[in-house]
């Protein structure tokens, strides 16, 4: 397989300029790019520019995907949405990283997985994740608790000590960690957020969540008649004097900011208490998992040895074809009934069986070479 990077910038508070398009183009002759977009492939060389000066200067954000298993999502917000001191808990080793520019807060969320989830020709683009944007500026912190536990379950795989780990303090736990919504569970995905390790965690967050990127009319009417008059007509006149950047997220912040009911619950479990806890969840769901299994096959069994007549019949109706898929099935079916007629305590009225269909059937070359494959001598 061929190398494959993929860039995808969008811009969403405000359109480019064709000044800075024309400077969008220096960088790259071959990308596709609008008064709101920046997207390219490379099967070979490389963007030459940094994502991240881009996203400070032009863009709100950012994907990057490789086939050798880089996801990458970078957001920039208005510092006036999102504080940094908010955002710092939640930072852990180079893949969950934030830092601010005069006006804005930029996020850096990555996922390396050399293993490699990579299916060529996905359709990758930021539409599914964008979401958490706003979101995040509306006061929902799960995007950022999702990526402290994808950096998690990353550091563990390091050569890091125990000590590190029981040091290592849980950030603020976001209410409705157990009901994320359709973007943050695409962002749990891009980020290969452990399954076992954010159930564990969602023990501790609170069933509700504060808010939503798309809150419903009936909860916003009531919040915003709560609001001073001399506010909502500064908010209008904002309004009809044209677009403004971040009035949308800036009016939904400060309504969900008067509400009493708190966003996060303080962090009181270590890094390790929580991957200790997933391994255990883990260990007991694959136990039960491989018990489940093993009662199927069980149910199965007896239940074919009850039918082991019709069974051999079928066996029988198989060979006389003379058909070579006819011969593996026939052999497919011994093979079921020697575990079924073993599971019932009648191995050796099953191995009588099998010495006389291989004397009736000896000059059938090609049967008995795949019944001594399958080790039915």
């Amino acid at each position: 397989m061929s190398e494959y990077q993929y860039y995808e910038f969008q811009a969403l508070d405000r359109p480019l300029s064709p000044e800075e398009q024309e400077q969008l183009r220096a960088i790259s002759t071959r990308a596709r790019i609008t008064a709101t977009s920046f997207t390219n492939t490379y099967n070979w060389g490389d963007l030459s520019a940094n994502p991240r000066h881009m996203v400070e200067r032009y863009f709100d954000a950012h994907l990057y995907v490789t086939n050798w298993g880089t996801h990458r999502l970078l957001l920039r917000l208005s510092k006036q949405a999102l504080a940094l001191p908010t955002v710092k808990p939640y930072c852990l080793d180079h893949q969950v990283d934030a830092w601010t520019t005069r006006t804005h807060l930029l996020l850096d969320l990555t996922s390396e997985d050399e293993g490699g989830d990579w299916i060529e020709g996905a359709d990758d683009s930021l539409a599914a994740l964008i979401g958490v944007r706003d979101e995040l500026a509306t006061g929902d912190l799960r995007p950022l608790y999702l990526a402290w536990l994808s950096a998690l379950a990353a550091w563990e795989l390091e050569d890091d000590s125990e000590e590190e780990y029981q040091t290592c303090p849980e950030p603020p736990v976001p209410a409705g960690l157990g009901e994320l919504t359709a973007p943050q569970r695409a962002l749990a995905d891009f980020l290969r957020v452990d399954g076992d390790l954010l159930a564990v965690a969602a023990q501790a967050s609170p069933v509700t969540p504060k808010t939503s990127a798309r809150p419903a009319k009936k909860e916003l009417a009531p919040l915003i008649a709560a609001l001073p008059q001399k506010e909502k007509d500064a908010l209008l006149l904002r309004l009809a004097l044209g677009p403004e950047p971040q009035l949308r997220t800036g009016l939904l912040h400060r309504l969900y900011g008067t509400t009493a009911a708190p966003a996060t619950v303080p962090g009181r479990r270590s890094a390790a208490q929580l991957l200790d806890a997933a391994h255990t969840r883990r260990t007991e769901r694959r136990q039960r998992a491989e018990h489940e299994r093993a009662a199927t096959r069980a149910q199965h069994l007896t239940t074919l040895a009850s039918e082991a007549d019709s069974t051999w019949r079928q066996i029988e109706a198989h060979i006389t074809t003379k058909k070579t898929n006819a011969y593996d099935q026939a052999v497919t079916l011994l093979a079921e009934l020697r575990d079924a007629y073993a599971h019932i305590g009648r191995s050796t009225d099953f191995r009588q069986r099998l010495i006389s269909l291989r004397e009736d059937y000896r000059r059938r070359p090609g049967l008995i070479h795949r019944l001594d494959r399958h080790g039915l001598r």
